[in-house]
């Protein structure tokens, strides 16, 4: 009773979950079909050139930072109308950097400032609230330290401001690295959509569309007038971009305007990065969306997509909890077909949602190049699925109120193939959410052993393409670990310091791929010694169907009883009779029993063809038992004693990595006093 309520509950979770990841999929394709509207704002010539003022927020880019200020100083725009703000909140040697580069430029004619702070208080929001107080002119022009604008980026922007109502002008992001891996493909293009249907689609609407934080221009009236800059998120963007339209002011966005920027290269930092906006986003639907659901001005279906936005970032958990649940469902041979009976729809269902959908607006959006971008989506759905854990950890981090500080996104001034990041400063470390990638990569190969062996194999390519994820992105976040101080000012010291830690990171990457290896080859030890025998046993038994001599099914049934367990339940949780290897086993000595007595009767007699039937339904019920015990093989008490041993040695290796982390960097502070 209580396992068929606890399995009813399972089933109905897991269908809500689809349900709700499906409507969010759809809303997607909504938006795709959206974006393919024409309506454009049109720009007019400036006829009078205002000022504008270029705010750069900085900290610690040592590698980009003068590729900023010699682009935006590059500008195609009168100096006298352009002020450029360096917000440096720096501690490592891009400050000497900046001062010397802003102190040229400054000698050079341009109204050039460096700005810098007692303490770095709200992060990027804080800087760029300070930096309020003394910019010029009447537009606020804002770049991240990775971006490259063009020489004509302010003539061509600015003609878009004809509209006294355009609060923000957002430009769609290019890529300078997008080449440079699978990595860089799969962010690229899950970018694109991004800009090219969600920001074009809303645009082109009266729905809300979020300031992405770099490569766009707003109007200070409109900053002012929507409450300035807060620093409650870590998206102070997407917060300023909701408040204004809830003011009224028009956001809209410029497909045609192109700001190359560099994606990250690390695989951590991708995930800081990723952290950050589904955190963000997060706490803007905390603090956003009961005001957007009482503004009564605010088309219904314009509340609909702010919900959407906001909360678009819960998918990942759902993603996990039902990637948890479907294995336990297939083992309880539950029904998941689309219709039953018919599991070639389930996988064309699948096919349509997913890849055929994704494909078919890649080719709209690529008219040429479509054919290399919808590679680019294979390595996009590892990525993502990967990620999930990641972001689901951001998520829960944002409903529990925790406070993170703002972690930019480290960048390395990467743009060809042939650069290397490795030896530079920032890279970073791999963090603990790695050991939940690795569970959940290990968890999904039993669920795919469990798909297989409950006669449901068309599931485990489904689990299988997470499986890939998980370990995508584990394995890319221990192997692109490494330890780097930002600052150099006792290179000596560093060099050691790094060596060091490079060397321990070394050994952690080893001891973890060994653990990895070990499990495997006591997973496939354990398969052989108990996994395997079941399924020998079984086709044993189903050959029996296929003959009428005794003496050929007595030796059969003796083998059979020496390959299955003489007793015992592997189902321990809530044990049925079907799975006891002890009944298992009287069945079997009653058909020898059976069959011995047959082994004297004439094979035309009735006696003869009655013990022969019951002989074979009985091998038949027994193939059926042995089906139903065969997934919960793989969750014995020993293997799961073997894997908390399995776990609590990452955790180990992880906190004595954090240790010897935390005694160098100590080390280190204590040389630099």
């Amino acid at each position: 009773m209580v396992s068929s309520t606890l399995t009813q509950f399972l089933w109905n979770l897991f269908i809500s979950i689809a349900i709700i990841i499906t409507l969010y999929t759809c809303n997607f394709y909504y938006l795709a079909v959206l974006s393919r509207q024409q309506k454009k704002v049109k720009p007019t010539e400036l006829k009078n050139v205002p000022i504008v003022t270029v705010q750069l927020p900085i900290y610690n880019e040592k590698y980009v930072a003068t590729r900023l200020v010699e682009a935006v100083c590059a500008l195609d725009y009168p100096k006298e109308k352009l002020c450029i703000q360096v917000l440096d909140d720096s501690d490592d040697d891009t400050y000497d950097i900046l001062e010397n580069l802003v102190s040229d430029y400054k000698k050079k004619g341009f109204d050039i400032y460096h700005v810098r702070r007692e303490n770095r208080k709200g992060y990027k929001a804080g800087a760029l609230r300070n930096a309020m107080k003394f910019a010029k002119g009447d537009f606020i022009a804002i770049f991240d330290a990775d971006f490259i604008p063009p020489t004509w980026f302010l003539k061509r922007t600015m003609s878009y401001f004809s509209d006294p109502k355009i609060g923000l002008v957002q430009c769609r992001w290019g890529h300078v690295n997008e080449k440079y891996s699978a990595l860089t493909k799969a962010q690229a293009l899950s970018l694109d959509f991004h800009f090219l249907i969600e920001q074009k689609a809303k645009s082109n609407s009266h729905l809300f569309m979020s300031f992405n934080g770099t490569a766009g221009i707003w109007r200070r009236q409109c900053i002012e007038d929507s409450g300035g800059w807060h620093t409650a998120t870590l998206v102070e963007d997407l917060d300023l971009s909701y408040r204004a339209q809830m003011k009224g002011w028009k956001c809209v966005f410029i497909p045609d305007i192109v700001v190359n920027a560099e994606l990250p290269v690390q695989m951590n930092a991708a995930k800081r990065q990723q952290f950050r906006w589904a955190k963000g986003s997060i706490q803007c639907a905390i603090k956003l969306l009961g005001d957007v659901a009482i503004k009564r001005r605010i088309p219904v279906d314009t509340k609909i997509q702010a919900f959407i936005q906001l909360t678009r970032h819960i998918v990942h958990p759902l993603v996990l909890a039902q990637f948890l649940i479907l294995p336990i469902l297939l083992a309880a041979k539950i029904n998941l077909y689309v219709i039953n009976g018919l599991p070639i729809l389930t996988i064309v269902a699948y096919l349509a949602m997913g890849p055929i959908a994704y494909v078919m607006i890649i080719r709209e959006m690529y008219t040429k190049s479509w054919k290399s971008k919808a590679l680019s989506y294979l390595y996009l759905v590892f990525y993502s699925s990967g990620m999930s854990v990641n972001n689901t950890v951001a998520v829960f981090d944002a409903f529990f109120g925790k406070k993170n500080e703002f972690l930019r996104t480290p960048k390395f001034g990467i743009i060809k193939k042939s650069d290397d990041w490795r030896d530079k400063a920032y890279a970073l470390p791999f963090t603990k959410t790695t050991l939940l990638e690795l569970f959940f990569g290990i968890y999904g190969i039993i669920g795919m052993f469990v798909a297989i062996f409950s006669n449901n194999p068309i599931f485990a390519p489904i689990i299988g393409i997470q499986v890939v994820g998980f370990l995508y992105i584990a394995f890319l976040s221990i192997s692109h670990s490494t330890f780097k101080n930002g600052k150099s000012r006792n290179i000596r010291v560093s060099s050691k310091v790094e060596k060091m830690a490079n060397s321990y990171y070394k050994l952690a990457l080893a001891g973890i791929i060994g653990l990895i290896v070990l499990g495997v080859v006591m997973a496939f030890e354990e398969y052989g010694s108990k996994i395997y025998p079941l399924d020998e046993a079984r086709g044993i038994l189903v050959r029996m169907q296929a003959t009428s001599d005794p003496q050929s099914i007595h030796d059969d049934i003796e083998k059979v009883q020496k390959l299955l367990p003489q007793s015992g339940n592997p189902v321990w949780i809530f044990p049925t009779e079907s799975t006891d290897f002890g009944l298992i086993q009287q069945d079997l000595s009653t058909m020898l029993y059976t069959t011995e007595k047959i082994s004297n009767a004439a094979p035309d007699s009735a006696a003869f063809h009655t013990g022969m039937i019951n002989v074979h339904t009985q091998a038949i019920a027994i193939v059926y038992n042995l089906l139903d015990a065969t997934p919960y093989m793989y969750v014995s008490v020993s293997n799961i004693l073997f894997g908390c041993i399995w776990v609590a040695i990452i955790i180990g290796i992880f906190s004595i990595l954090k240790k010897k982390r935390d005694r160098l960097q100590s080390f280190e502070i204590s040389d630099e006093t």
